[in-house]
């Protein structure tokens, strides 16, 4: 049993570099703008032998409204009543600000545990900033640089006694867990999944709909989410990882920075998942941003579901679905016989289809099909559409097996693997999909030159 802790202060104080360095990957976006983490970020973290849960968090303002600046402030009190222990971040050049003030106030009451740190505390103009951080009446500061690395020895200090509390508890609990730790479930990864679409088309409150809380900030503003948010949670039975993406644009209207790091962080979201589910708003799907973005998924290797969201708001539900699934197939033939699904974020209806629809192509994915019977399929067909004479010779098709899956991919082994048309290819691909039914996943061939016993030698007089 590990402890958590959650990295407050208000914006561009510095908590996501501090994020980064203490689980050692660039998981948080920085930049010098205020204002760039607005949803809640875990991550497992290490401090020399210690090992904990951090939370980065959106920074705090004194906003309490039903506005963007509010949300985010809600979504922060959560994380600090979640968490066991709070990390209070300031700006040692700023010194104590008003704001700071109020937010010091705000965790006295909450009777959160807190550390005080100050930082950006390297050279002299900090000192003074690090010296009124004792006004604030959390203890004595920690002087940080997250930038450099410096004062992480004193914070490990701040943090051992809570981890030797947490240790204590995890020891007692081990006599009750005695009876779990023979469980394989317990050893099974999770699904990795991501939710990838255009700004506004309701990821964030899709996913909060599926774990059942409000872990991610919605709202009308169209990109809301910058980060690509990994959340863990049971769902219909099983685990799953499920990645909440910025909204991805038409790459000439990508202009800002902060949009181009956004855009980088939900394009390696999709590299790393194994499903992608491209989110799709009813009234704008199959624009030609969303075929983008699912070709980008079928060129990475990734299982494809297509969901249409918003289909509360939706009349004509069985003549508007009837259309989305001829434009799928007429749009997206890579994709074949992609599922698509209908969800509601608000309502919840059609999640249970969508997890199913998940969990089919993941197994479509993973799909292995034995040489025979792939070496039976690929004799019928040659039988019955032998592949086409170029420059007056035959290409032979000798032999095909599968060589891996995650997606599937086969090797099918011809006298001239380049002069073998590639529509001659993709009618091989089509058969593959049809006849071993395999929808919704890439599926790859490739063609290699078989071995000629005779080649190499001398011909005999």
């Amino acid at each position: 049993m590990t402890f958590s802790l959650a990295i407050i202060g208000r914006p561009n104080v510095g908590k996501s570099t501090l994020f980064n360095r203490l689980v050692g990957k660039r998981l948080a976006l920085v930049d010098d703008q205020p204002g760039v983490t607005r949803d809640l970020r875990e991550g497992a973290a290490r401090l020399g032998d210690l090992e904990f849960t951090v939370i980065d968090t959106a920074g705090l303002e004194e906003a309490t409204d039903e506005s963007l600046q509010g949300r985010m402030r809600a979504l922060t009190e959560r994380a600090i009543a979640s968490a066991d222990v709070t990390l209070f971040m300031i700006d040692a050049r700023d010194g104590v600000t008003p704001v700071d003030r109020t937010l010091a106030e705000m965790l006295r009451k909450s009777g959160a545990s807190v550390i005080l740190a100050a930082n950006k505390a390297e050279g002299r103009a900090a000192e003074a900033g690090l010296y009124e951080a004792f006004e604030l009446g959390l203890g004595e500061p920690i002087g940080l640089s997250a930038e450099h690395g410096e004062g992480l020895g004193e914070l490990y200090a701040a943090l051992l006694p809570h981890s030797e509390h947490f240790r204590e508890r995890a020891d007692a609990a081990a006599f009750n867990a005695a009876d779990f730790e023979d469980d394989p479930e317990a050893e099974n990864r999770p699904m990795q999944i991501a939710i990838v679409g255009r700004p506004n088309a309701g990821k964030s409150t899709l996913v909060n709909r599926i774990i059942g809380e409000d872990r991610l900030l919605t709202g009308p503003e169209a990109g809301i989410t910058r980060d690509s948010i990994a959340v863990e949670t049971e769902w219909g039975g099983r685990r799953f990882r499920i990645f909440d993406t910025a909204g991805l644009r038409k790459k000439a209207r990508v202009q800002e920075k902060l949009e181009k790091l956004s855009t980088g962080d939900a394009l390696r979201a999709i590299k790393f998942a194994e499903v992608v589910v491209v989110l799709m708003d009813r009234e704008m799907a199959f624009e030609t941003q969303d075929l983008r973005i699912a070709d980008l998924a079928e060129r990475e290797g990734r299982a494809v579901v297509l969901a249409v969201s918003k289909w509360d708001l939706e009349e004509e539900k069985l003549e508007t679905m009837r259309e989305l699934r001829e434009k799928a197939t007429r749009l997206l033939p890579q994709l074949r016989d992609v599922p698509v699904v209908s969800v509601s974020g608000v309502t919840g209806k059609g999640l249970d289809r969508l997890q199913e629809a998940i969990c089919k192509v993941h197994k479509v994915w993973n799909k292995r099909i034995p040489t025979s019977p792939l070496n039976d399929w690929l004799l019928d067909r040659t039988e019955r559409h032998p592949p086409p004479a170029v420059s007056g010779r035959r290409v032979k098709l000798r032999y095909i097996t599968q060589v891996k899956s995650r997606p599937p991919t086969f090797a099918a082994f011809c006298s001239r693997p380049d002069a073998l048309p590639d529509s001659y290819t993709r009618f091989l691909v089509n058969g593959l999909r049809d006849d071993f039914d395999l929808p919704g996943v890439p599926v790859r061939l490739l063609l290699r030159k078989g071995e000629n016993p005779y080649e190499g030698r001398r011909k005999k007089r």
